[in-house]
Parts: C-alpha cells; structure tokens; sequence
C-alpha cells in the first residue's frame, strides 16, 4: 500500500460506486475501500443469513422462507425512474452490460382509506376513481397545459410564468381540489411534503414531465428495478472501475484520516499501514458520523432520520391487482402528517426472494419519538405480514463541501422512492471535487425492461 493515488474512495455504496467509477473513466487512479466484506455499504442487497445476523443475530432464518441463496434483500428501498438521471447514467458508462432490468408493475397512490392506481395519460386520468366528473375535466386541462407548454412560445403559457409562479398558483388557476393536488404533487412529481407548493413552479412541471415520460416509455409504471436486487448497482460500477484500473479492498477496516497540520488530506491509515492520496471521497460513517473527530472537527451532522421496515409477505399486497411488485404512496395529507409515506413492494419475480414470497419495504422521515407508530398506515395495508425487520437510520450531511481540505463526504440515502437525489449528491460532489460540471455524453438512451 505504499503507492500513492489520486482519489481514495471509502465505502462502496451506490454514490461512492458511481463516483469511483466516473473518476477512473476520467483516468484517475482510484483505490476503493470498505470496512464490510461485502459491497453496497447501506446500499446493499442482504441474503437470509446476512439479514438475521444484522437484524437478530441470535436467530437463524426459518427454514420455511426457502434457500438462503434465492433472496438478495434491498436495505434501503429505491426504484429507478425509468427516463430519469440514473438510466443516463448507466447508459452512459455502458454499466447495463451487467445488469437487467425488470419493470415494477405499478404505481398506487393513497386517498381516503383505499389505494388506486396513479393515472398517467389523459385516458386513464379520466377513468380514474380519484377524481369526480368535473375535476377530471379540469385535471385535462392542466395536463394538456402541460404537454403543451413551450418555454419559447408565450401563446402556451396561458398567463402563467413557471420560473415566477408558484405551484399553488397554478393549481388555482385550474381550480384543482386538494386532493389531486396530494397526487400530482407527491405520487407523480414525487415530493415528500407540501414546500412545493410555495416555490416556483418550473422543477415540479419538469419532475411531472419526468414522471409521464418515464410511464409512456414502458407502460405499466415509470419504475425499472435490476433483476436480483438493488446491491448489483453498486457491485456494477465497481466492475467499470475495475475495468478502467480501479483497485478494490474489501474487509479493510479504515482506522484513521490522516491530515496535515492545516488540516489537509493526507491518506488513509488501515492498522500500522497508511496509503496516500490527493484526496478522498465517502460515506459519512467514515468520517465520524455526529461524532467529533481529532480536535474537536466535526465533518458530518444530522438532518433527520428514516424508519424502515423490511415485511416478508406470503401474497400480493391487498388492491393492488395482484401485482408482482408496485410502489404505493401515501401522501403526507392523507394520514395527519408532514412527511409522505412510501411502500416497496418486488418478489420473485426479481430474483430477490424464494417463490411465493413478496418484500415489502415501508419507509418514512421519522417526525416523532415513536417511529414505528407512523409506519402504521402503511404496514396496515399490507395484509398479514410474515416477519418485518425494522431500521431507524440517521440521515447525515457533511459541514463543509471539502474543497479546502480535499474530503469530500457524500450524504445518507434518503427516504425518497427513487434514485434522482443520488445522482444529485454524485453530481455536486463530482463539481467540487474536479471543479467542473459532470457532463454525459448524449446517448439515446435505452434499458430492456
């Protein structure tokens, strides 16, 4: 380990495997470390074995749930959009060589105690129970107002100036009730609370075009998953990495940050051995996650935190047509709270649990000190629940953006649905890091699903 690299990556995550794989892309030598033995950091894909030793360590799996070897169990749990920056992303790099890609059958938003399909097109909005006669008729005018907007042409404006106006504004403007308002806002642009709202009203037209876009592409849900489980996102662009010279240390516990007297990166010590590098980039539980580091710095806080239940079920979940694997929103409105709640559901279908089986994960920001009480609504829809493994994790941002000490902390996995905040936090770390915008190059982009 005496060499010296460019960049020392900690943590192999879905962020940190996309950075390590970009960096060596842009001819850095790239040295990639983790603690655990395997890769995906938080970001993981457990079998049964590896999910009772981290959730009940003095248990074994029941021999009923089938072979240890048929479940890859997501950890935190995410959909990839089908138009959205990830694909870009994985087409970009040529990372769809290993991986396929399986489409999520549906797309279900909560309203008054029942779960319906989230329409996508004028057709399905206007057989939609979500909406009475004349609100549907007004939700086609504002999704043809959509489609139809053109920044450069004033006439497809209808009086409204997106980058000024608010979202409420143009939801008044179309007379839209609070009730649709909950299920563009928050099962279509995908908000978790009601801010939008007050904000000008261009990012929510494009998470909304985003959202169509990604529906028209394959039909059934603007959502891909990877056949045998979210883990092989990471264990993919590890693989571009590697191809491109990057050098991977799994099992390595990382024992020290070394800086410099003004504070400065200096290399990574792992027992009595420390490799150098110009600078480092990580997950904030290597970097002291809330803990104060030597002389009292402090690189990472905490914004919040998730609850996360991980549900074995031995059927489909109730109202969903029996589908293989949805997502059903709850919007914050509906059950009394501020932040949305949002459940996953994939079976065997994706290779990620024996026959028979279904896994549903049910997550939200916690609000109170009794998280498991604000999953409820969302566990009472699942029907009987087999066994449920719940986690409550702490969202931590890092304090500064590292270009004056060449330490670069990526954020925790949020409790959105979706994959576009990564690619976010990606993009922004990569900004700082080489001081340049991260440009893809224009590719059609295509996943088999």
């Amino acid at each position: 380990m005496d060499e010296e690299y460019d960049v020392i990556v900690l943590g192999t995550g879905l962020t940190e495997c996309i950075l390590s794989g970009l960096l060596s892309v842009e001819g850095k030598k790239v040295l990639h470390m983790d603690r655990n033995d395997y890769y995906g950091g938080d970001s993981a894909s457990l079998n049964l074995t590896q999910l009772y030793r981290k959730f009940r360590p003095d248990q074994t799996p029941p021999a009923e749930l089938g072979r240890d070897r048929d479940y890859a169990v997501d950890l935190i749990p995410k959909f990839i959009i089908a138009s959205g920056e990830l694909t870009r992303i994985l087409v970009h790099t040529d990372v769809t060589r290993y991986l396929e890609f399986k489409q999520i059958a549906g797309s279900f938003v909560y309203r008054d105690g029942k779960i319906s399909k989230v329409p996508s097109t004028e057709m399905e909005a206007v057989k939609s129970p979500l909406m009475g006669l004349f609100e549907k008729r007004r939700a086609k005018k504002f999704f043809e107002f959509l489609q139809n907007w053109r920044a450069d042409d004033p006439n497809t404006h209808q009086g409204l100036d997106l980058e000024k106006h608010t979202m409420a504004q143009v939801y008044e403007k179309f007379g839209l009730e609070p009730g649709t308002q909950d299920f563009i806002g928050h099962a279509m642009a995908l908000y978790l609370d009601d801010d939008y709202k007050t904000k000008p009203a261009k990012p929510t037209y494009e998470r909304i075009v985003l959202y169509t876009s990604s529906m028209a592409r394959y039909g059934k849900s603007p959502y891909i998953y990877p056949l045998y489980g979210l883990g092989e996102l990471p264990q993919a662009f590890a693989r571009l990495s590697a191809i491109y010279g990057g050098t991977y240390m799994l099992d390595k516990p990382i024992d020290e940050i070394v800086t410099d007297a003004d504070g400065k990166f200096v290399g990574v010590r792992s027992g009595n051995e420390t490799v150098k590098a110009k600078q480092v980039v990580g997950d904030p539980s290597y970097f002291g996650a809330g803990k104060s580091a030597e002389g009292g710095k402090v690189r990472v806080v905490e914004e919040g935190k998730v609850i996360r239940a991980i549900c074995f079920l031995k059927h489909p979940i109730p109202g969903t047509d029996d589908a293989d694997s949805a997502q059903i929103i709850i919007p914050q409105n509906q059950v009394g709270r501020r932040n949305d709640i949002y459940i996953a559901m994939v079976s065997s279908t994706h290779n990620v649990c024996a026959k028979d089986v279904y896994v549903a994960i049910v997550s939200t920001i916690v609000e109170t000190d009794r998280p498991e009480q604000e999953i409820l609504p969302g566990l009472q829809l699942l029907g009987p629940i087999y066994d449920k493994f719940v986690s409550v994790s702490s969202l931590y941002t890092p304090t500064s953006s590292g270009e004056s000490d060449n330490i670069f902390i990526t954020r925790s996995y949020d409790a959105t649905s979706h994959f576009e905040t990564v690619v976010d936090d990606v993009q922004h770390v990569w900004k700082r890091m080489m001081g340049k915008d991260l440009v893809l190059k224009k590719r059609e982009v295509e996943v088999e699903a």
